[in-house]
């Protein structure tokens, strides 16, 4: 289970300890369990929402989000500020855009970007509390880092060298495209039509996503990889939240 542990420390803030270094075919294993860290955040947040029951709604929409940011400790966040920066600031300039993906610094347009986001996640949290429709707080995790693992399966990592090299090198993608399927299946199995839909709805946006790191990139990074989970989350919610009216 060493693989589900690297997972679960990468991809979230909770007080994980490996025994050691990992390989780097156990780096590339790990990718296979990001979909289940998300059914983990995923049963984390329903739980909190039932908790939550009675609250009044916008502090329960709040304390959700706020749950929500915790649990990933902001990681995909930040990849989605250096994403948001180095898109306008490259100017369609490959280098110049991975160029600043790396500086840690944070420009009006990552700051944005990430009030739009949390304005977006907050308010179809708000809307899906009102209809009683909790089970988006379980698709929209399990979905963004299933879309992870689908994107080390199918894009150049062009990053060389360092963790996400590792991942991509040592992924195994016939086992990676399987647990995407038996991903995909379950979350419609678990929720029905809004599951179909989300998985549907995810599908075309991660395939725009892609599309759009291929032609600036020819690939992808770790910043655009946690910019997409990010960015698919808020794409289920608000699509969830919009059919459930």
């Amino acid at each position: 289970m060493l693989p589900f542990w690297i997972a679960l420390q990468f991809l979230g803030s909770l007080p994980v300890r490996l025994p050691g270094m990992p390989s780097p075919q156990e780096l590339g294993r790990s990718l296979l369990f990001y979909p289940l860290v998300g059914v983990l955040f995923g049963s984390v947040l329903m739980a909190l929402n039932l908790l939550l029951e009675g609250t009044p709604q916008f502090l329960h929409a709040a304390l959700l989000l706020a749950a929500w940011v915790l649990l990933s400790g902001g990681l995909h966040l930040d990849g989605l500020a250096d994403s948001a920066d180095a898109w306008l600031g490259g100017f369609g300039d490959r280098e110049r855009t991975l160029t600043i993906m790396k500086d840690p610094r944070s420009g009006p347009i990552a700051v944005v970007t990430l009030v739009i986001v949390l304005l977006l996640k907050f308010a179809a949290l708000l809307a899906l509390i009102d209809t009683r429709h909790g089970i988006a707080l379980l698709l929209a995790p399990v979905i963004g880092r299933a879309a992870m693992l689908g994107l080390f399966i199918n894009t150049p990592y062009v990053r060389a060298g360092g963790l996400g090299q590792a991942l991509a090198d040592h992924l195994p993608r016939p086992l990676g495209v399987q647990v995407l399927g038996v991903t995909a299946l379950g979350c419609v199995l678990v929720s029905g039509w809004p599951g179909l839909w989300a998985v549907l709805m995810a599908t075309v946006g991660f395939f725009w996503l892609r599309q759009v790191m291929i032609r600036r990139l020819g690939g992808c990074t770790g910043d655009t990889a946690g910019a997409m989970l990010e960015l698919l989350e808020v794409l289920v919610l608000v699509g969830l939240a919009l059919i459930q009216r």
